[in-house]
């Protein structure tokens, strides 16, 4: 039994062959994280060596896929490759919920719990300057002050902008569903461009955090909290418009079908979930 796909007979499923990537994908990572312990330890070159090993796994990452690209376009790709896909992207997606969900469950911790615990009566010996008002030095005043930050302006314009490249979006998959590339091209670009600008944003955000607000990711547990959620959310939209646009490139080599385009899919399923767990962020790391 085979499923026709992309003008060929793909295979009841396809099993790929004996393949280097794996091994170079480890072997890239290894040096990556020697370079990275050796450079929160103060060695001079281990910044060398973490740059080196970043940019081998890119291009073991640029081998990799151009392979599964080859497969696709090949036809080798039946409906049983495409759910196998679709649920390895569902699993990868619930593996990073989970990652949010344990910052945002420290930042919950430490707000309700903790803060409150400090502050109670039987501590009031040990630090009885210690205030239980979010954003504060910590007990004794061992944190240098610092200002926190509010949700205006650049948070705002910010989760518009990621509501609208939501938008954009949804009209680029309607478009190529439709069979339209030049208007998916145009509306996929428009989203990656969204994203850049929020990028372009949040670094602004936090040259105004260190310069202004001498807010830093050593200011206690608020600024911990601030730079590690926003920190990793602004690397997943980093990631999402490198994806997106790997998929504005195939668009425009004229990959992908109105029935067969789960690479675009998949880029999308990433993105809206990077949006949803910024609206999350903008509730409760800026206005609460």
């Amino acid at each position: 039994m085979s499923t026709h796909q992309h003008g060929g007979s793909a295979p009841y499923y396809f099993v790929p062959g004996p393949s280097r990537w794996p091994m170079l994908a480890g072997m890239s990572l290894l040096v990556t994280m020697i370079g990275a312990s050796g450079w929160v330890n103060g060695a001079s070159w281990a910044p060398y060596v973490n740059i080196a090993g970043i940019l081998a796994f890119l291009a073991v990452l640029y081998g990799w896929f151009g392979d599964a690209i080859a497969e696709s376009e090949g036809g080798l790709y039946s409906k049983r490759i495409d759910v196998s896909y679709r649920w390895s992207m569902s699993w990868f997606i619930f593996s990073e919920v989970m990652f949010f969900a344990a910052f945002f469950g420290a930042l919950f911790y430490a707000r309700t719990i903790s803060m409150p615990w400090l502050a109670d009566l039987d501590h009031k010996v040990l630090w009885p300057d210690f205030s239980a008002q979010w954003g504060n030095a910590g007990p004794g005043g061992t944190v240098e002050s610092f200002r926190t930050m509010g949700p205006f302006p650049i948070p705002t314009i910010n989760t518009a902008l990621l509501l609208t490249s939501g938008v954009t979006l949804t009209i680029a998959h309607h478009a190529l569903r439709a069979g339209h590339r030049s208007k998916t091209a145009f509306w996929l670009a428009a989203t990656i461009l969204l994203g850049a600008v929020f990028m372009g944003f949040q670094v602004y955000e936090y040259m105004h955090a260190y310069s202004e607000l001498n807010l830093k990711l050593t200011s206690g547990i608020y600024g911990s909290t601030f730079f590690m959620l926003t920190g990793f959310h602004g690397f997943h939209v980093t990631m999402g418009a490198i994806m997106l646009a790997v998929v504005l490139y195939r668009v425009m080599k004229g990959h992908f079908t109105p029935e067969h385009h789960f690479a675009f899919e998949g880029a999308a399923w990433y993105w809206h979930f990077v949006d949803v767990v910024w609206l999350g962020l903008y509730v409760v790391v800026y206005w609460l």
